[in-house]
């Protein structure tokens, strides 16, 4: 939930109810019965923290993207905080980062004591602007993340060429990109490492978790290490038949393991993530669309050569060809029945990297402008057609209630 989401629902005409009877939430988990039924078998078990279903999910979810190693973790925030401390990022060390992205993504940077370089995005897809890291970049630079928004892939052939002639570490922030692909290539394949997010309402979920994916075996040795306090070998082994009470710290780790509760869930999510992610693609044609003709909103782009995981559907309202704001417009959503959110308020924008490094709305045009109108839009598995429609005919309603006095 955001600042520009206000309570206050504004009435519709009287000669015009609202589309829905019942209010249709922003997201709802898509979670069946063979979840529930693996979750209660876990329960039932007697191993309920990181075990054997872990390990199985690790397997399965590696086999999916197509890499060597996947290490299941807490959350995405503790795979990316994992994943630059066992590249080396510390004092000291700058990590580009964009500024369209959760506070996750350089919040884990200012743990580490390095300092996060925040940049532009590209004005179609909001994705991070490879011209404007190549333009960050300074001797101090040690990594960037790009963050693969709203499940739209980021350019990895030119942000990819980058790292390699600066020799800078690629750790891809893919939480919302489980199932898309580069050019036919999985997101997970492709830099020193990925992590994806299992939080509640993501693609696929876990409740909270994440994934690290990495072809590099020593890193993703460390990574392991790294994850679970530091213990040089599984520490869920010295509670099994294969394990001995012996132990060693080799470095002062973090506690970020996934227990198999968790993975009980993502067992079944993975088998089931091809369908769901055709099944968001369906609705995101859906809105196209519905809402393709309407010169007031700009939908989301879609780049030739790629799979869109459609995680989101963000819109962005052409504030000059109406005559309500983004605040209102969410509320006069609202008023019909429908949920909204936005993502996201920029990092330039959030009062601790503002003050910390004087950033100004001036110095990221194209993100700052962009997050003007932005409002996502229900989409979610769970969504009937019936109900994807519902969303469009409210959106249609509010646009037509508040186009500007020059619309035709």
């Amino acid at each position: 939930m955001t600042a520009d989401l206000v309570e206050t629902a504004v009435p519709t005409a009287k000669s015009e109810p609202p589309v829905r009877g019942t209010f249709m939430p922003f997201c709802v988990p898509d979670v069946g019965e063979a979840e529930i039924n693996e979750v209660v078998d876990t329960l039932r078990s007697g191993w309920i923290t990181t075990g054997p279903k872990t390990k199985e999910f690790e397997r399965r979810f590696a086999d999916y993207i197509g890499v060597r190693h996947a290490i299941a973790v807490s959350s995405c925030t503790h795979g990316l905080l994992v994943a630059l401390a066992v590249a080396g990022i510390g004092p000291g060390d700058e990590v580009i980062v964009p500024t369209m992205t959760f506070c996750s993504t350089a919040n884990v940077v200012v743990h580490l004591g390095a300092t996060p370089v925040i940049v532009d995005v590209e004005p179609d897809t909001l994705g991070i602007s490879p011209q404007a890291i190549d333009r960050a970049i300074t001797s101090h630079t040690r990594a960037v993340i790009p963050v693969h928004l709203y499940g739209h892939p980021c350019d990895l052939d030119a942000i990819g060429e980058i790292a390699r002639t600066h020799q800078l570490a690629l750790i891809e922030d893919a939480a919302h990109a489980v199932g898309a692909k580069w050019r036919g290539r999985r997101i997970g394949t492709f830099g020193k490492a990925t992590v994806f997010s299992f939080y509640a309402i993501k693609n696929l979920t876990t409740a909270e978790g994440g994934m690290i994916t990495t072809d590099d075996d020593a890193y993703a040795e460390r990574m392991r290490i790294y994850a679970l306090h530091g213990i040089s070998r599984d520490a869920w082994k010295r509670y099994s038949s294969e394990g001995s009470w012996y132990y060693e710290v080799v470095v002062p780790g973090y506690k970020c393991n996934m227990t198999d509760i968790q993975s009980a869930l993502g067992l079944h999510q993975l088998a089931r993530l091809e369908a769901m992610t055709q099944r968001r693609a369906e609705i995101a044609a859906r809105y196209d669309r519905g809402l393709g003709n309407l010169a007031e909103l700009q939908l989301p782009a879609r780049r030739p050569g790629i799979r869109h995981a459609w995680h989101l559907y963000p819109i962005r309202l052409q504030l000059d060809k109406l005559t309500i704001d983004r605040a209102a417009f969410i509320e006069q959503l609202r008023a019909e029945g429908i949920g909204t959110s936005v993502h996201f308020i920029p990092l330039h924008r959030q009062p601790y990297y503002r003050d910390r490094f004087g950033f100004q709305p001036v110095d990221f045009p194209v993100a700052d402008a962009a997050y003007q109108g932005l409002i996502s839009l229900p989409l979610y598995t769970r969504m009937s057609d019936q109900d994807v429609d519902d969303v469009i005919e409210a959106v249609r309603r509010v646009v037509r209630r508040n186009r500007g006095r020059h619309h035709p």
